[in-house]
């Protein structure tokens, strides 16, 4: 069950500490997209996820890894000026583990944020590095998504009933 429990949980990736992280010594966030970023539904990035990335990008270098296609995930990654791995196949993503190897970062360094315990944190945890939960944006989503979510309740309901992980009490 641990490999379902994030290290950092908060609403979404606003509340999130950055300055906390940067004293961690994090260096390289990987972000998600869909219902992290960008709701499902939206063809950009919003003026406050771009007013966020600008602000982040002095600090700390950035990646959006998304199981999404290609085209959306290029859209958003032109819109925040960030580099970009689409069809990640998370939380196995094996070419996105490449890349993070041979980033030049340390895997203490990294950490990847994303609103899904199945895909981000699952992926996190597997490699290495901080793993950051948020809610997720909107309800709407892939159909391949909401069955992972559906897996995902009956993880939560196992990992409350143990008081390892309650969904909506934040911590970081």
């Amino acid at each position: 069950m641990e490999k379902y429990i994030p290290d950092l949980y908060q609403k979404n990736i606003y509340e999130i500490n950055y300055k906390n992280l940067t004293s961690r010594g994090i260096k390289f966030l990987i972000f998600d997209l869909d219902n992290t970023i960008g709701l499902l539904t939206e063809r950009h990035a919003s003026e406050d996820a771009k007013k966020l990335f600008e602000k982040l990008k002095k600090k700390f270098k950035i990646l959006i890894a998304s199981n999404s296609i290609g085209a959306r995930v290029k859209v958003f990654a032109h819109d925040l000026g960030i580099d970009y791995k689409s069809n990640c196949r998370k939380p196995k993503a094996k070419e996105l583990e490449q890349i993070i190897l041979n980033s030049g970062y340390k895997l203490s360094e990294m950490a990847i944020i994303g609103d899904s315990m199945m895909d981000d944190v699952v992926f996190g945890n597997r490699i290495g590095i901080t793993t950051i939960l948020t809610d997720q944006l909107g309800k709407k989503e892939f159909i391949t998504a909401y069955f992972k979510r559906q897996k995902e309740k009956k993880i939560q309901k196992k990992l409350r009933d143990k008081n390892l992980f309650t969904k909506g009490r934040y911590y970081e």
